[in-house]
């Protein structure tokens, strides 16, 4: 039985790569029902690596609607209009209430606290915090990187409150040099934008870069079962 590990780079500000998540669990939680692949392959627990698309933001961060208007739509409330009512429909149809009020602000400790967690817990457990941050971020309108919004995330992925705590302020400086280290590896592999999936196959990876359907991920998986017999 052939292991493929799937390794998937996202900034946990970026609305597109929470659509690919939530699409491509989808396509993994239904991949689970198909004998073609099941008999074939075994897919690891996704493996997350980091990206900033904004690493000049500030910590404190500023007004998440104003930023996407004033940056993204040159100030028309129009365009801005137009685009959050797609988001909404593709997060309608994936589970995901997004808003785009609240704060946006620089991810690098979010990323930092997602790799200690996958070091020291594993990368369900912090597949679990990613999706926490996530529906606090776009659903829940809160700070994507405080220290609260950390420590509740990873209470809500099941690690323990003082230990959650830990995770999150302790050795943050050592963390911060790594994650920047990952970023930067993560570019020099070529990855220049976020989502971006790639998938081990026995014969060949497949790399999925961009939101993808739940039909095109379940198509990649299928692909990779075929070629591991």
């Amino acid at each position: 039985m052939y292991e493929s590990q799937i390794t998937f780079t996202l900034d946990t500000i970026c609305p597109w790569t929470y659509l690919a998540k939530r699409r491509l669990d989808q396509a993994l939680s239904r991949a689970q029902t198909l004998p073609e692949i099941t008999d074939n392959v075994v897919f690891k627990p996704i493996i997350i690596r980091p990206y900033q698309l904004y690493p000049d933001f500030p910590s404190e961060g500023t007004d998440k609607f104003a930023w996407y208007r004033d940056t993204k739509y040159d100030g028309s409330e129009e365009r801005m209009q137009m685009y959050t009512d797609l988001m909404s429909s593709y997060g309608s149809e994936a589970g995901i209430n997004f808003s785009f009020r609240g704060t946006i602000s620089n991810t690098l400790d979010a990323h930092r606290v997602i790799q200690k967690v996958q070091e020291e817990k594993g990368p369900e457990m912090a597949g679990r915090v990613v999706d926490a941050l996530y529906r606090g971020y776009f659903e829940e309108e809160k700070h994507p990187a405080s220290v609260e919004v950390l420590v509740a995330a990873c209470e809500e992925a099941g690690i323990g409150g003082e230990e959650a705590k830990s995770l999150v302020t302790k050795g943050s400086e050592d963390g911060v040099r790594e994650t920047k280290r990952m970023v930067l590896e993560q570019k020099m592999e070529g990855v220049d934008s976020v989502p971006t999936i790639r998938i081990e196959g026995r014969r060949r990876d497949i790399t999925l870069v961009g939101a993808k359907t739940v039909d095109e991920y379940g198509k990649a998986l299928m692909a990779i079962a075929k070629e591991s017999r």
